[in-house]
C-alpha cells in the first residue's frame, strides 16, 4: 500500500499522465449533457450516477444511456456546434505544466471520441493520446450503436487502456486521475491515482484515494515540491 508521500514522489516522476475527461478535464459528463440536448437528459443524468458510484457496470450504463439518447450523426455535429467544452479551472495550466517538463498526457474516458477532439484540441493533445469510445452510424447517419471493442466501454477498460500504453508506448510510470469508480480501476496498472473533487465529489471515490484535490493548482505546485 502506497502512502500520500509516495504518491507524491510518483506524481513528480512520472513520464506519463493519464486523465479522465467527463468532470475532471471539464466540468460536465458529456453524455449528460447530449442526452439534455436531445430532451432525454433526467432518465440518463441517474444512470450516469449509478455508474460513476460503481452501482452498475459501465458497460450496462452505456448501453440503455445510448438506447435512451439514440444520437444521430447530424444530432452530434450540432450538438458540438453549440456546446463548446467548458474546461475546469486549472486544467489548461496543468497540462501545460506536465508537457513543460516533457511528460506525455493522454485523455482516458469512457465518453465518446468524438466529444473529446474538441477538448484535445485546445489542450493541445494529439489525437493519437485520446482513448475512448466510438460511436457508430448507419449510412443515413442514424445511431447504430458504439464500438464494443474498445476497451473503454468496459468495466476495468480504463485499466486496460493504461496497462497497453505501458506495453505499446514503452512508459514506465504513469499517474491517473479521475473522479469516478471506474478512475479506481485504472490503479493498478497505474502507478498512481489521484482523485478529483473539484466539480462533483463522490463520496466513494473520496474515500478510497489517497490524495484527493479540489484544485488542479495542488498538483501544479506538487510538481516542484
Amino acid at each position: 500500500m502506497s502512502t500520500l508521500n509516495e504518491i507524491k514522489e510518483i506524481w513528480k516522476i512520472a513520464d506519463a499522465v493519464t486523465f479522465d475527461v467527463d468532470s475532471t478535464v471539464i466540468q460536465e459528463e458529456g453524455i449528460d449533457e447530449l442526452a439534455k440536448f436531445c430532451g432525454k437528459g433526467d432518465e440518463v443524468t441517474g444512470l450516469t450516477n449509478q455508474a460513476m458510484q460503481g452501482c452498475m457496470t459501465f458497460d450496462q450504463s452505456l448501453k440503455v444511456r445510448l438506447d435512451i439518447i439514440k444520437p444521430t450523426k447530424a444530432l452530434i455535429e450540432k450538438f458540438l456546434e453549440t456546446h463548446p467544452p467548458k474546461l475546469t479551472p486549472g486544467i489548461r495550466h496543468l497540462i501545460a505544466a506536465l508537457h513543460l517538463r516533457q511528460k506525455e498526457v493522454f485523455l482516458v474516458s469512457g465518453g465518446f471520441r468524438c466529444l473529446i477532439r474538441p477538448v484535445a484540441d485546445i489542450l493541445n493533445i494529439p489525437t493519437k493520446n485520446i482513448c475512448a469510445n466510438s460511436l457508430q452510424f448507419y449510412f443515413t447517419g442514424e445511431y447504430a450503436g458504439f464500438d464494443k471493442n474498445e476497451p473503454t466501454s468496459k468495466s476495468g477498460g480504463k485499466a486496460e487502456v493504461i496497462r497497453r500504453l505501458k506495453e505499446e508506448r514503452g512508459l514506465e510510470t504513469v499517474v491517473h486521475i479521475g473522479d469516478g469508480a471506474t478512475d479506481l480501476e485504472a490503479c493498478p496498472p497505474a502507478d498512481a491515482f489521484i482523485g478529483f473533487g473539484g466539480n462533483i465529489v463522490r463520496d466513494f471515490v473520496k474515500s478510497r484515494s489517497l490524495w484527493f484535490v479540489s484544485d488542479f493548482s495542488e498538483l501544479i505546485k506538487a510538481l516542484d515540491d
